[in-house]
């Protein structure tokens, strides 16, 4: 790129900043926040101010370079450009590409924010009570705001698609994963979730599609869970060793086809983070029968993908809808037609055209691994089984 171009960039940015609305987590988000394309939802590429302090190891440093070195996003030249036009700002002001940020300023950096897509599934409402609301959690998308998803999430959709906010998530479930999801329609009933879950007092199950035959008698994995940073994942460790925390979890046969079976999963033991996420996962691995599309703990040799042509995210999805199916298939269909519409590209946005960013894949799979119970001291909710735990028989 020449430098007249570049300058006449920064220049249509610094026109455009006066037009811009920006958007900060208080904005809700809307229907019409959403494009759906081949079974696939988008969030429509927005303008949003990012905000950070300065930290003690950042001060000292030009504010191009702290940009360059931490948030590695994006290309040196971009941050350039971007505190020239007043994209970056320190303290609400504009500044000069040479400038020293000292600890604990406020840094603002204004984007055209896409944020990754999910598959295209409703968020069924299983049940609804004045403090409590329960849904149906589809596969690949996540919970609540984090990382570069905000709108795409289990609370962003609720919120535009039903106005149901302030919801208050009570457990965990990983964006991989799908089923039962509990959420507290207020703090205090969060609180008193919270108080229960840490004290012990709340038994969750979960079901898993698993390669092999698993043993008809109930077997109960005793080992460690220890996470491997470098890795990027968890190992099962015998139990008298240092490595790792200590976790418990029993696991039941279903059914098996005798190519995979499902198995029930109940966490006895272990640590809150990791129950129902990768203490299953590591200990169904540690037992021989890894969940038969985890690709973090399996290998490709024994995969089977196929299931009828359908990902697990796509089964998943069609279980969800089921609960439901006409009216939100219907739904999903009218959101198709209304939302071919294209957006703004942003001139200095390094995503657009496209709409999602940079590095992520469409066709990504969720796991076969789906939360059925949640029960307490006086209470149970459940969600009906996803289609994928329907075996086809081998021959």
């Amino acid at each position: 790129m020449n430098k007249r171009k570049r300058e006449e960039e920064e220049e249509e940015g610094i026109r455009m900043g006066t037009d811009i609305v920006w958007q900060t987590p208080a904005n809700p988000p809307h229907p019409h926040d959403y494009i759906f394309r081949n079974g696939i939802r988008y969030v429509k590429p927005y303008y949003f101010e990012f905000i950070a302090h300065v930290k003690n190891r950042w001060a000292g440093k030009t504010i191009v370079d702290l940009f360059a070195q931490e948030f590695k996003g994006r290309p040196y030249e971009y941050y350039v450009s971007a505190v020239k036009c007043g994209r970056i700002q320190v303290d609400g002001e504009r500044v000069s590409v040479s400038y020293i940020v000292k600890s604990s300023q406020k840094i603002s950096h204004f984007v055209h924010r896409h944020e990754p897509p999910v598959m295209a599934c409703e968020v069924p409402i299983l049940q609804k009570e004045l403090d409590v609301l329960t849904v149906c959690k589809p596969a690949s998308v996540p919970v609540h705001p984090c990382g570069q998803y905000r709108k795409n999430t289990v609370v962003g959709i609720l919120q535009a698609e039903h106005g149901l906010a302030p919801v208050f998530p009570v457990h965990r479930l990983d964006r991989l994963v799908s089923g039962l999801l509990i959420l507290a329609r207020n703090a205090s009933k969060a609180d008193i979730f919270r108080q229960q879950i840490e004290g012990g007092l709340v038994r969750k199950k979960y079901i898993a599609r698993v390669v092999g035959e698993f043993p008809k008698d109930e077997l109960v994995v005793d080992a460690n869970i220890d996470y491997n940073a470098r890795e990027g994942r968890s190992t099962a460790e015998v139990r008298d060793s240092a490595k790792g925390k200590a976790a418990s979890t029993k696991f039941t046969r279903i059914s098996s086809n005798g190519a995979q079976s499902i198995v029930l999963c109940e966490p006895i033991t272990g640590r809150t983070h990791q129950v129902g996420n990768y203490q299953i996962r590591v200990h169904l691995k540690h037992s021989g029968h890894p969940i038969a599309n985890d690709m973090l703990y399996i290998s490709d040799e024994t995969v089977d993908r196929s299931s009828k042509g359908s990902s697990a995210d796509r089964s998943a999805c069609t279980s969800a809808t089921a609960l439901t199916s006409s009216i939100e298939e219907k739904v999903v269909n009218d959101c198709e037609e209304k939302s071919n519409v294209g957006f703004s590209i942003d001139p200095m946005c390094t995503n657009c055209p496209n709409l999602a960013p940079k590095g992520y894949d469409t066709d990504e799979e969720g796991l076969w691994l789906h939360c059925i119970q949640y029960s307490g001291p006086d209470w149970t909710y459940e969600c009906p089984y996803p289609d994928w735990a329907k075996l086809t028989q081998t021959t």
